[in-house]
């Protein structure tokens, strides 16, 4: 059956695919739209399945947040080159996935590839763009929070933080909330504090402390107290509020919110990147 260049442009219009890949579709389904469009979407599967292993380190975050500042969502859309992080049919895909995760509420990543895009899945329209641009394509981060106030920071295209604060929003509330998102991007913190540290990190650091004071000919007797030592230091360098503030070393992140406003506190935190 003849393949008309109208078959072609109509393909293309509906998938996205190149032109030589819409050809040999039609061609492989005789002429049947709807066959070619399954076609198309079973090779974007296998290309997908080819590039599973691949690292996605590029990207774009894009960020929401409501008008009183009380609620914020942030995705993380990962691809493996530069050129197509800054592709205009990517960046509109992550669009759509956030407005997608807001309007539905979705609370994870895996809520967000459950939901619809353009009348598809979008498990769906990632794989047809993973096809079109020959990339691995996926969400490689997601935070969505809530709270008397949520600050937002953008490090760049790659990083997103909210910071939810405990007093409600007003401009030197979010001021210190990106103060301490761009903390947060720049330190990348383990946890909030300590007590929000996984007790098998903090049993592995002192191990490590133990042996590590072994090494240096300490006694065996005072070997697990050295190693109490190096996993308070060690908490101190990754727990945000114990951190030593960027912007004023001599004082705490924890002591810095409560500055900016007597009895303020960092409730949660969540940094979302393209891998970066």
């Amino acid at each position: 059956m003849a393949i008309t260049a109208q078959d072609v442009k109509k393909l293309r219009t509906m998938t996205g695919a190149g032109m030589m890949d819409c050809k040999k579709a039609l061609a492989e389904a005789e002429g049947d739209i709807d066959k070619a469009v399954e076609i198309l979407r079973k090779k974007g599967q296998k290309l997908a399945a080819k590039r599973a292993d691949r690292e996605t380190t590029e990207g774009q975050v894009f960020v929401y947040t409501n008008d009183d500042n009380s609620k914020s969502v942030a995705l993380a859309f990962a691809c493996e080159t530069e050129p197509v992080s800054v592709n205009d049919e990517f960046k509109a895909l992550g669009q759509k996935l956030l407005d997608a995760a807001v309007a539905s509420d979705a609370k994870t990543a895996e809520d967000v590839l459950a939901l619809e895009i353009d009348g598809a899945p979008a498990t769906e329209a990632i794989t047809a763009l993973t096809a079109k641009m020959g990339e691995k394509m996926e969400i490689s981060g997601f935070a969505n929070v809530s709270g008397a106030a949520v600050a937002a920071y953008k490090h760049g295209s790659s990083i997103a933080v909210l910071v939810e604060l405990s007093e409600a929003a007003d401009e030197t509330v979010l001021e210190a909330g990106r103060n301490v998102g761009m903390q947060v991007a720049a330190m990348r913190p383990l946890a909030l504090s300590a007590d929000d540290v996984d007790p098998a990190v903090i049993a592995k650091e002192k191990e490590i402390g133990v042996e590590r004071a072994r090494q240096e000919g300490k006694p065996e007797h005072i070997l697990e107290r050295i190693a109490d030592g190096y996993v308070k230091k060690f908490l101190k360098e990754n727990t945000l509020l114990e951190q030593a503030y960027v912007k004023e070393p001599s004082q705490s992140v924890k002591a810095y919110v409560g500055s900016v406003k007597s009895g303020m506190e960092v409730k949660s935190f969540f940094r979302v990147s393209t891998g970066k």
